[in-house]
């Protein structure tokens, strides 16, 4: 079964059963400066979860882009992705366990036609320490659903992952895990979170492979073992628990279901093979790499390539489709890394000079932007298409005089072994890929500190990463009154520009902190002094004239007629939740709603009274920051 098949049917069985399919957000998240990109189906969705309601009602269903950055160096085996697809189907307080394990369980068996005795399923063992109880009814609700397969399903209790190494399979088929396995909160265990913070047991199910247990893993094979017999294909997380403030755990009022699929690994569970890389979407192009470069995909010696030119070209494809360009910063220097270490094993497979249309990292690309034009139209498009593959080809490029400049750096230190901080040099300063200097050295004899360059990479990754905490620190997902405030002044500056710059402006980016907000917007050229003055004028008398914020929910096309304003290249549902700034009223139809000061596309949260941002705003710094775009910082004092 291909990616696109498996994509459908479970949309459209969750859609036959309530729900409503909503798009998939962007990998760029909206409003969201914690992260570079949306690693999560559950991302996007986390308001709601946490009580904001939904413009399409308490059931929803959506196959959301997902990329995590932190697998890159793991492309190369025979399951790990950098970009990836969640399936899920989400319940605002509506159905719970009794309905989603069911409808789980059939869809998996009766839909994609997985084989019930190839599933084993993990569910919360309890904390005493906690008094949360072991979850017996998903346990029940497993033991009914096997048994009418004609399955005795047996619970064993295992304990931790580590447990699981000495306690084994004991012929169990459900499986009772800790709650660093089987529960979920935003902090993690239940001890971890504050109060007020809801979290709840989940469910996780596993596909058998039925491959050899390795030993090197530990001397007992268990569901959650890492030797590559079972696959975690999908999780049921439900959120039924609230913590208190003294420490205890209450019902939530309103109970949740967040189901989370992974798209790819579905699919190599209905083909039986535990490679996801033999699903269609790459294995197109492993073909198309197998037939121009004579090498096959089945040889060991050249396997990772063939996996790491696949993957990172799919995730590329989708970034640039997304509105992520190559740079030397944040999303841009991903991009950038993708593509390039594409480059590194294309060549590494034989692939050299040419032109654009001899490219196989632009085949490649081709090859994805034809799988998947039809679930997100927005990369089948005659403009992005080219611009997709015009990204790809002038990366390439470029990466091919950087990779001849390091050669040539190389060859200054290639006379002796190869040390760390020399490594490193070629790495950083030169872009000479680390695989490359090895591989090189070992051709000549040479040896490579790798120690040496792992622990100057660590200390450059640790303080990239304490630089990026510091750059987000407090953004919009915190909520506090300062954000909050903060992100209502940002719609009010916003409105202004376009009253002072022109109805051309348009957002195209924004970062809320508790300290300070920041737009990017466009515009060609640099404000006058007399046009912030304006822009700040405008935003003071909307904060005094004490105008009331009001969220409504209306149809997409009614809010676009409006003149509300939206993310540049965001794809919004049917129904969607709208925030004014300005109407006595919280109705669409009362004609003062389209006399409002301000109307935005916007999950929130926000003020209820321009009122209560209760300070001067002030611009502190307006710069280019991007050919037409310009970028605005702004405090209330």
């Amino acid at each position: 079964m291909n990616i696109n098949d498996v994509r459908t049917k479970y949309l459209e069985y969750y859609k036959e059963r309530g729900h409503v399919i909503v798009p998939s957000a962007s990998l760029v998240p909206q409003n969201d400066p914690t992260t570079l990109f949306t690693g999560s189906g559950m991302q996007p969705i986390l308001p709601y979860l946490l009580g904001e309601p939904h413009p399409q009602g308490a059931r929803i269903v959506d196959s959301q882009k997902s990329f995590r950055a932190e697998d890159i160096d793991e492309v190369g085996d025979n399951r790990h992705t950098t970009f990836f697809e969640m399936l899920g189907n989400w319940s605002f307080g509506d159905y719970f366990k009794s309905e989603q394990l069911p409808w789980i369980f059939a869809f998996l068996t009766d839909v994609i036609g997985l084989n019930a005795s190839k599933l084993y399923v993990t569910v919360f063992m309890g904390d005493e320490k906690n008094a949360l109880p072991r979850d017996t009814e998903s346990v029940e609700i497993w033991k009914r659903l096997f048994r009418e397969k004609g399955i005795d399903a047996a619970d064993v209790e295992i304990g931790s992952e580590a447990d699981g190494y000495t306690k084994g399979m004991q012929d169990g088929r459900i499986f009772y895990y800790d709650a660093k396995k089987n529960w979920w909160s935003r902090a993690g265990t239940p001890e971890k979170m504050p109060a007020g913070e809801p979290g709840g047991p989940d469910s996780e199910i596993f596909y058998d492979f039925g491959t050899e247990h390795n030993p090197a893993f530990g001397a007992e094979c268990h569901p959650n073992c890492d030797c590559g017999r079972f696959m975690e294909i999908c999780n049921s997380v439900f959120m039924q628990y609230l913590k208190q403030k003294d420490g205890s755990f209450a019902l939530l009022p309103k109970q949740n279901v967040d189901f989370g699929g992974g798209l790819e690994r579905i699919a190599a569970a209905s083909n039986g093979d535990p490679d996801v890389f033999r699903t269609d979407v790459f294995s197109d192009i492993i073909l198309l790499l197998e037939q121009f470069s004579n090498k096959d995909y089945n040889d060991a010696a050249n396997r990772r390539s063939f996996r790491i030119v696949a993957d990172h070209m799919r995730a590329a494809t989708m970034m640039l489709g997304d509105g992520v360009r190559p740079s030397n910063t944040e999303r841009g220097y991903i991009l950038r890394r993708l593509i390039r270490r594409s480059a590194q094993h294309s060549a590494k497979l034989g692939f050299g000079d040419g032109q654009k249309e001899d490219s196989m990292l632009v085949r490649s690309a081709i090859i994805i932007i034809e799988k998947y034009k039809h679930a997100y139209p927005e990369i089948g498009t005659e403009q992005a298409y080219e611009e997709i593959t015009d990204e790809i080809w002038k990366e390439e490029v470029q990466f091919a005089r950087t990779l001849a400049q390091g050669m040539k750096e190389f060859e200054k230190i290639a006379s002796a072994d190869i040390s760390g901080d020399d490594a490193y040099m070629l790495f950083t300063t030169y872009g000479f890929p680390f695989e490359m200097t090895q591989e090189i050295a070992h051709e000549r004899g040479l040896r490579v500190d790798e120690p040496a360059f792992r622990a100057l990479m660590e200390k450059h990754s640790d303080l990239s990463r304490a630089g990026a905490e510091q750059k987000f620190k407090g953004g919009l997902a915190d909520t506090s009154e300062k954000t909050t405030r903060l992100h209502t002044a940002h719609h009010l500056l916003l409105r202004a520009l376009q009253q002072v710059l022109g109805p051309t402006v348009k957002q195209r980016g924004s970062n809320i902190t508790q300290e300070r907000l920041r737009i990017d917007f466009s515009y060609g050229q640099k404000m006058t002094a007399e046009e912030r003055t304006q822009v700040e004028n405008i935003v003071n008398a909307k904060i005094r004239e004490k105008l009331p914020v009001i969220r409504s929910t209306l149809p997409k096309d009614q809010a676009e007629k409006l003149g509300a304003e939206h993310e540049f290249g965001a794809k919004y549902p049917d129904m969607v939740s709208v925030y004014s700034v300005g109407p006595v009223s919280a109705s669409q139809d009362d004609p003062r709603f389209a006399e409002a000061f301000s109307i935005e596309f916007c999950g929130g949260p926000h003020v209820t009274n321009t009122a209560e941002l209760a300070g001067t705003f002030k611009i502190t710094k307006e710069e280019a920051v991007a050919s037409g775009i310009r970028r605005i910082k702004a405090v209330i004092d």
